[in-house]
Formats: C-alpha cells, structure tokens, sequence
C-alpha cells in the first residue's frame, strides 16, 4: 500500500459517517436478495486456485536476486520479466507495446546528494537519523541563519493568538511544531488547512527555511517523513519535481528538537508546554544553522506488466474484468533491500494464482479477464494512473476492477472475515457479500475509514475513469479492531521497512481466501448479462466509463 508524499504521511482523518451509513443499508438491502450459493463453475474455479502457487509466488517475488523490485531499479525489471513469463506460461495473450506483456513507463529519480547537509552551530547533523529534506523543497539551495521557535505559527485574530507578534523571521531559520495544538481536533486542523496558510505567511515575512518538529501526540511522527525522504523520489518523467521559490523545508527528530532549544534557558519540554498557550511568545534559540540542498536527477523506466485471457462470447469478449496488484516495493536503499512482502508480493502472488486458475478452466467465461501488474504505486500509483489513462484495453469496455494491495493480515489465519473497499458505492458490494456469504466469510464495512483507505491504492486510478472498482482486504474470525491492532504493530515495525518479509505464522489459507473471493466474484461479473453500475447513492454516480473530467477534491 502506498505512501508516497508528505501528503500521505499526514493523510487527512476525516471521518467518513455517510458512507458507512450508505454501506450499511446497501448490506441491509442486499442481504434479502442474497443466493448465498456458489455455482458448480465457481467451486471449480476455486479448487484451481493453489495455495502452493501463492506461497511459491510470493517467495519468488521476495528472493534477494529480485532487490526489492524497485521502480527503476533492475531489481524492478527482473521482478516485470519474471512475472511476463508467468503470463507466457498460463497462455495468456500479451497487451503490452508492441506484442509484449511489458507496458513501458518513463519515470525519473531524484536523490540528495552528499552535498546535503544540516549544520547546527559547530555539529553536523546527520541526514536520515537527524533530519530529513521535504522533495518539494527547492534545489540547489543553501541557506543560514538565526534559528527561533514559533510553536505552531498561528495567527488567527478569532482566538487572540499570534505565535508571530513581535517575531522578525526574515531571514531567519524558524522552528515550528506540525499540528494541531491540543483542544483542536485534526480533522478540524486539516480541513481548515490551517498548516499550510500559516507556513505561507511564514515564508512571506522571509524565513530562510522551516524546520518542523513534533510535539509526541502524533501517529506519524518527524522520525517517519525523515526516513522517507531520506530515500530516492520517483517521479513520472514529465512530472515538476521541486517547487521553485519554496526554501528548504526540513523534519527534525525528538533527540535534534532538543538540541535546537541547548542554548535558548528554555527546555524541549517547557518550550512545547508553552506552544499550548494562546499567549505564546516565538522563542530566539540563541544559535545558528546552515542547511544546503543539493539533489541528482536521473532519468530512467520501468513496466507495467498486462495479459488477457480472452472471453468466450462473441460480443461480451470485447468487455474486460481488470484484476490488479502493485509488484514494486522500494527497491535497494543503502545496500538495505527493501523486500515488501506483505505490501506488496503477496496480493500480486494471489493474483497470479487467479490467473494460473482461470487459465487452467476448460470453459473460459464470457467477458474477457484482463491481469495487470502494475509500477510505481508506492510513489504515486502511477502504474495504475498510467495505465487507466492509456489503457490497452478499451477504459469504455472495463467492466470492473479488482484490486489487491494488502499488508499481510490476510496471513493472520484463516480467512474469515473480508473488507470490501468500495463496496458502498456500485453493485460490486451486492456481489461481494452474495460471494462472501455463501462461503461463510462475514463482510464489515471499514474498520478505520478516517484512513481513507479507498483513495490510497490502484484501484482508485479506475474509480476516476469511471469504472467501478473494489479492493479486497481479507482477516481471519473474530473482532476486525483485534485485526486492526495487529496491523498497527506491524506498521510500526515492518511497514515499508526491510523486515517486510515471509512470516513463518502467515496462514495462507487466508491468502487463498482473498484470492478465492476476487476469483469467484471476476467469474461472476464475467458471465453476468450486464456490467456492474455506480449505486444512485455514490458520489460516483454520474460518472460514465472513460470519464476524463477531473474529480472534486472531497473525492480525493
């Protein structure tokens, strides 16, 4: 799963009330209609899929040969072969360029170069561990000055505070926590979008540079953008990089905040508690710093890997089901190889396995089953962006899309219990819940819908064409929050980290579970008379398949 920018390091937490309500009464509508019985073919088409293959799979993907299958790194490109000749040896037909599986994207990397440096006072501090640059920040800058402290940098005249009053920033390397302040949800802070006005009008009365620290209540705290952009950025090739005119923007860890406030009579400690006051004063720190950014562009590629195998039906082989999973983890960093084996080795294993078991059916369905594995997601989903927006096959013509970018939870056991991200808005949900009822699997509705799970994977790239899709989250029995916890430790732990490896407790009949599910419901969408529709309640209704209008920014 991705998590790409500062953008989705600080993920807006917006609760999503309304579409749990909706997601609730479409089950509750549903649940009456509900066959609750699969077909003769669907139980055949399930006993094909292996769980040998997925356990092979996914240990193939994460092989220290494939390096972590980074995008635009060769480990990436082995990782693309290996999967096209999966696709050869199920028979499938190519569509990608020129009569191969390989759909090419061109893409750059951008890295800082050892000529970045953080200077504070006489000590230098250390990139990756001390301190991290934001990608945006513009390059080739060097910057110094005095350092002073203006807690969140509020100005706002309805609460009778201004951390700037009597503050000269110009030139000036200002030290500001990321908020919000206690008292402010951050909910309310993120759609005010009270940061980044108050970062503007610091930048406006001439601060040299910014450096943010935190104040111990956040989830992610400075520690996780440090280590992120600390690591190469991809970008499409086409793509701005940084922001002209931006100065340095710079993350700092807990044990460098407290060095910022050595010289200023003022603790870390009671410089926060202080930060919590509306009568809050900026602090001088009474020392200077240097910062200098220097970065190296590259240009390069890497593919996107697309089969099909062809429908039966004259007329409805034209129309395709779109299965989906990101193979790219973050590649080799630093000699650390990054091997993303719940994110994402897996799901593209258990796709894999669906393609294996379709392959192997005597009676192919009606519709045709497009397979896609797609680059680049964990920088931006651009393989899924690129893909949708200059598709191999007809977007008009997409049926639907499954997609599969999990983090492992799937392994926690048995498969028992299933998430269906967009389950609320078409009739996918309907399918899914038939699907999964009549394999004793319970469908819940998002456990944590402040995440915004829906907009973070591969399978919104479809949502914005206009086709309805799903992204399947499996868990084994029991309370989906004990599930939830579970994940939180290993987000902390594991999470885009090189200990992202094959478990020795993972349960892969929970990861055939997941594959049995999206398996069954292709099957079903493929020889179904219609396609699948947008639900008239979905705030996607109106969208038409091949859509290109750009969607509203709540939709985001």
């Amino acid at each position: 799963m991705s998590n790409k920018t500062i953008f989705e390091l600080r993920r807006t937490m917006t609760a999503m009330l309304a579409s749990l309500l909706i997601f609730g009464q479409v089950f509750a509508q549903t649940t009456s209609m509900a066959k609750s019985v699969l077909s003769t073919e669907e139980q055949e088409l399930a006993s094909k899929i292996n769980i040998q293959t997925i356990k092979d799979y996914t240990a193939a993907l994460t092989t220290k040969e494939m390096e972590g299958r980074g995008t635009m790194q060769p480990g990436g490109d082995k990782a693309a072969n290996w999967i096209a000749e999966r696709f050869k040896e199920f028979g499938m037909k190519p569509l990608g360029d020129k009569g191969s599986f390989l759909q090419k994207i061109d893409f750059k990397e951008t890295v800082l170069t050892s000529d970045t440096s953080f200077k504070l006072g006489n000590e230098t501090l250390k990139l990756g561990e001390d301190y991290g640059i934001a990608p945006f920040s513009a390059n080739n800058k060097s910057v110094s000055g005095d350092m002073v402290f203006v807690a969140y940098g509020i100005v706002a005249s309805s609460i009778k505070r201004n951390d700037l009053e009597g503050a000269d920033l110009q030139g000036k390397i200002v030290v500001m926590i990321e908020g919000p302040p206690k008292g402010i949800s951050k909910s309310d802070w993120e759609k005010s979008n009270a940061q980044y006005i108050f970062i503007q009008g610091i930048f406006l009365k001439g601060a040299a540079a910014v450096v943010i620290i935190g104040n111990g209540r956040e989830k992610d705290p400075p520690e996780t953008a440090i280590d992120y952009f600390s690591r190469r950025q991809i970008q499409m090739a086409d793509e701005s990089g940084a922001i002209e005119g931006i100065p340095p923007f710079v993350y700092a860890s807990a044990k460098t905040a407290e060095k910022f406030f050595a010289n200023s009579g003022v603790s870390y400690k009671d410089a926060l508690a202080q930060a919590e006051r509306n009568d809050f004063k900026a602090i001088k720190l009474k020392q200077s710093a240097k910062i200098n950014v220097k970065t190296k562009t590259t240009k390069g590629s890497s593919s996107n890997v697309v089969g099909y195998i062809e429908g039966s039906d004259a007329k409805l082989k034209e129309e395709a089901i779109v299965f989906s999973a990101h193979y790219d983890a973050y590649g080799m960093e630093n000699g650390k190889i990054y091997y993303g084996a719940a994110d994402n080795a897996l799901g593209t294993a258990e796709m894999l396995s669906v393609a294996e078991a379709f392959s192997k059916s005597p009676t192919k369905p009606k519709r045709s089953l497009v397979f896609l594995a797609v680059t680049g997601e964990e920088y931006g989903l651009y393989g899924s962006k690129y893909w949708a927006k200059k598709p191999t096959w007809g977007i008009k013509k997409g049926a639907a899309n499954f997609n599969l970018a999990g983090i492992g939870s799937e392994g926690y056991g048995p498969g028992k219990t299933m998430v269906g991200y967009g389950s609320e808005h078409s009739t996918l949900g309907a399918i899914m819940l038939d699907v999964s009822t009549a394999m004793g699997i319970k469908v819940v509705p998002d456990p944590i819908p402040d995440e915004k799970i829906f907009y973070r994977s591969d399978h919104y790239s479809f949502v914005e064409r206009g086709v309805p899709a799903l992204m399947l989250f499996g868990a084994p029995e029991g309370d989906i929050q004990t599930t939830i916890k579970r994940v939180e430790e290993w987000e902390k732990r594991d999470y885009h980290q090189p200990s992202d490896t094959i478990q020795e407790n993972w349960s892969w009949e929970g990861a055939k579970t997941v594959a049995d599910v999206m398996g069954i419901m292709g099957l079903r969408i493929a020889n179904a008379e219609t396609m699948p529709a947008w639900l008239s309640t979905s705030r996607f209704a109106k969208l038409e398949r091949g859509n290109t209008k750009e969607l509203p920014k709540e939709d985001k």
